[in-house]
């Protein structure tokens, strides 16, 4: 079992403030290993990038949960066992380091909270970009990337999000009933915002519209839900869109063997897919 330490480190971008960071001694070592490994992997073109770095996560198992440590929210670093989820969030960030010509801790912890938190900052369970339309919408107000599904093909659908909250059960965090307020306040914004997604018998013919490095979100007809997964796009050799992704199949890093396509007529509840396009 892996020993975890927490530890509070300075960030740049927040002068006189202290954030609480959870990490495996292991996982520190494996941010190090990955910066090596990753060195020489920038491109032009960001997506292909992205696509170079995900790919070296292959393998890496898939581990359910990963951020659901300890009694309050922290940023979690985990780069041994990923989710759908904080795998798009470490190649993102690794990207964006690479980009700027950074590799030390602290600039990748200042990068990951940026991802992975409202507005860029860690504020408890709440915080936490939960729900993966949000997800995009808000780094996209962050200038990390473009949601481009309207512009090939999306059609906007207007769904009661509410599944966090009419499952409190199943969060531990949400015993808390601030962390639960939180989580309804976040739910009725949400409600009150319609999301576009490319509907599932579409997405081939503008599967050429979709470009390496994309972020591919699975939207879903389960009630309460906008998205039930998420991975990479990667134009494979046999010219089509595949996803990179931390697959619940395999129960690792992979890429998938059918195309987007057809890998998304055997997902139950599958209606079709969001696309962000990092910048």
């Amino acid at each position: 079992m892996k020993t975890y330490f927490v530890f509070f480190a300075f960030l740049l971008l927040k002068i006189g403030s202290a954030q609480q960071i959870t990490c495996s001694p292991a996982d520190k070592q494996a941010f190090e290993n990955k910066t090596i490994e990753i060195d020489g992997l920038l491109e032009k073109d960001f997506g292909k990038t992205l696509v170079a770095i995900g790919k070296t996560f292959m393998g890496t198992p898939y581990v359910a949960k990963t951020l659901e440590i300890g009694e309050t929210e922290s940023l979690v670093i985990n780069l041994h066992g990923l989710d759908c989820t904080t795998f798009v969030e470490n190649v993102l960030a690794f990207g964006l380091l690479l980009k700027e010509g950074k590799s030390d801790f602290d600039s990748f912890t200042e990068t990951l909270e940026t991802i992975r938190y409202k507005d860029g900052t860690l504020d408890g369970y709440g915080s936490r970009l939960h729900y993966f339309s949000e997800w995009i919408r808000n780094n996209e107000q962050k200038g990390l990337l473009k949601e481009i599904t309207s512009d090939i093909g999306g059609v906007e659908i207007k769904k009661e999000i509410n599944f966090m909250g009419t499952h409190r059960d199943l969060y531990p965090f949400l015993e808390d009933d601030a962390n639960f307020e939180k989580i309804v306040e976040t739910e009725k914004a949400l409600n009150n915002e319609s999301f576009c997604y490319l509907p599932q018998e579409q997405i081939e013919a503008n599967e050429h519209l979709i470009q390496s490095g994309d972020i591919i979100a699975l939207t879903t007809s389960i009630n309460g839900l906008d998205v039930t997964h998420t991975g990479i796009a990667t134009r494979e050799k046999d010219g089509r869109i595949h996803l990179l992704h931390a697959s619940t199949g395999s129960m690792e890093v992979e890429v998938s063997k059918l195309p987007l396509a057809d890998y998304l007529k055997k997902i139950k509840n599958n209606i079709g897919i969001m696309v962000a396009r990092p910048l």
